[in-house]
């Protein structure tokens, strides 16, 4: 009897697993902190050593591509199979800074292995969910007999996200043409639990600002001026006081112009992964939990628009009393975008509205930091639903959906491109992203191994999208 396409995926994985961990154990080694200039040379190293694995690996094309920063890496495997969807992996090679004086058992740079787990920094975010694409694609083909992907497979790996991604809009809008796809699959993301394996649909997006107020030239005395000229930390603390209502909604008007609501389903899928409250608060490190009312944690955390006090100060902050008015305070803000709302809108409605909170005899100025766009895939979009099945032949069982609330590069991969984003990780909230002793489970590693294995051809055999 001949293999299964499933077993023989596995067994092809079996058989290079070993080669596999050394591979990656030797890209780990290299220090690609993007944040740190001594570093650049290193995360030029990475970008040359992944191009080179993957010309290794057989794709016909693999570059290092430059940017104003670092640089990121190109690389191109066209299917044989011209009505192919064309799909492009996102992730990073560069790796968040790490000593081991931080708190490492080991040194971050060294990989080890203890038990079934794989410890270095950029172990799970994001050299080893990158990596695991490699021999995903090598599994795809042995088990299908292919020379060729059933897709057109492309990737690029950024070499700046740990530092914001400061260039890589740049870089997607330079190269939109050779990067243009069907789909994008973003392998920077996590699953639920070890036992319960999921799939990401959206992020939020995010806008920023910082708002000064301005009122005397200078400090002032408290007795001498108090009560008869404007205090800008009191101007300060009445916006701040103003930014919700007493229902946890954002109060600046316009702010939810646009939103895309839950769906009953969402809410349904939501509900049904095993989420407690008070383990949740424990991980928050907070003693209550509280928010836009009507919804419960999830829903506010990856679904719901947010705004959040940052910072906020003025006036003199040394020990004991100084008995001024002060010359100037500042409000830093954030806001969680969700699909449907326009980052450019939003911050104008901040912006007039800040404006209307400032008395008479404030001068106010804000500033916004460069924004990210929300992205979100409907969950019966035909690529999705790959994805899901994909996983769940190789975990055994049914897939669920999450969403991220955080924020990333994807939206403006999704923008420019104008490509769905679908999430494909396989790292647990134990891998302890960006803290000492981050580490990947090596059986999951694997399991992203089979899924990138399976996906290839689910989404050629199940999706056709239309040629644009």
């Amino acid at each position: 009897m001949s293999p299964t396409p499933d077993s023989a995926v596995h067994a092809y994985i079996e058989r290079h697993r070993a080669a596999f961990l050394d591979d990656l154990a030797a890209w780990l080694r290299i220090p690609s902190v993007s944040a740190q200039p001594e570093h650049a040379p290193d995360v030029r190293r990475s970008a040359d050593w992944l191009a080179a694995k993957l010309t290794e690996t057989g794709f016909p094309v693999a570059e290092v591509w430059p940017t104003a920063g670092a640089p990121a890496v190109y690389a191109e495997w066209p299917s044989d199979d011209p009505g192919a969807p064309t799909v492009l992996v996102y992730g990073h090679h560069d790796v968040q800074p790490a000593a081991r004086e931080d708190g490492w058992d080991t040194d971050p740079f060294e990989p080890v292995v203890r038990g079934n787990r794989l410890y270095a920094r950029g172990a799970a975010d994001d050299k080893g969910q990158v990596f695991f694409h490699t021999l995903g694609v090598r599994a795809h083909l042995a088990a299908t007999g292919r020379t060729t992907p059933a897709v057109h497979l492309k990737l690029l790996i950024e070499g700046e996200e740990e530092s914001g991604s400061p260039n890589f809009r740049a870089l997607v809008e330079e190269h939109a043409d050779r990067l243009a796809a069907d789909a994008v699959i973003v392998s920077d993301t996590g699953m639920w639990s070890e036992d319960t394996p999921t799939v990401c649909t959206g992020m939020r997006g995010l806008a920023e600002c910082e708002i000064r107020l301005y009122g005397p030239d200078q400090d002032i005395h408290s007795g001498s001026f108090g009560g008869a000229v404007p205090n800008p930390a009191t101007a300060a603390a009445r916006l701040v006081a103003a930014l919700h209502d007493e229902h946890g909604r954002v109060a600046v008007p316009g702010f939810y112009d646009g939103i895309v609501e839950l769906t009953a389903r969402e809410r349904e899928l939501f509900a049904e992964l095993p989420f407690d409250d008070a383990e949740w608060l424990r991980t928050a490190k907070s003693h209550a939990a509280e928010g836009e009312a009507g919804y419960s944690t999830l829903e506010r955390v990856w679904a719901r628009p947010t705004a959040e006090v940052n910072g906020i100060g003025g006036g003199y902050q040394g020990a004991g009393s100084k008995t001024i008015i002060p010359s100037s305070a500042v409000v830093k803000l954030s806001f969680r975008l969700v699909a449907g709302q326009d980052l450019g809108a939003v911050e104008k409605a901040v912006q007039d509205w800040a404006e209307r909170q400032a008395p008479a005899g404030i001068r106010l100025e804000i500033d916004f930091s460069p924004g990210t766009r929300p992205c979100l895939t409907p969950l019966d979009h035909p690529a999705l639903e790959s994805v899901a099945r994909a996983m769940g032949r190789a975990f055994g069982k049914p897939v669920r959906f999450t969403r991220e609330g955080g924020s990333g590069p994807a939206a403006d991969l999704q923008e420019v491109l104008g490509a769905p984003v679908l999430f494909l990780g396989i790292s647990v909230p134990s891998d302890g992203w960006h803290a000492p002793n981050e580490k990947v489970e090596l059986d999951l590693l694997l399991k992203g191994v089979e899924t990138g294995a399976h996906l290839w051809s689910d989404l050629a055999e199940n999706w056709r999208p239309a040629r644009r």
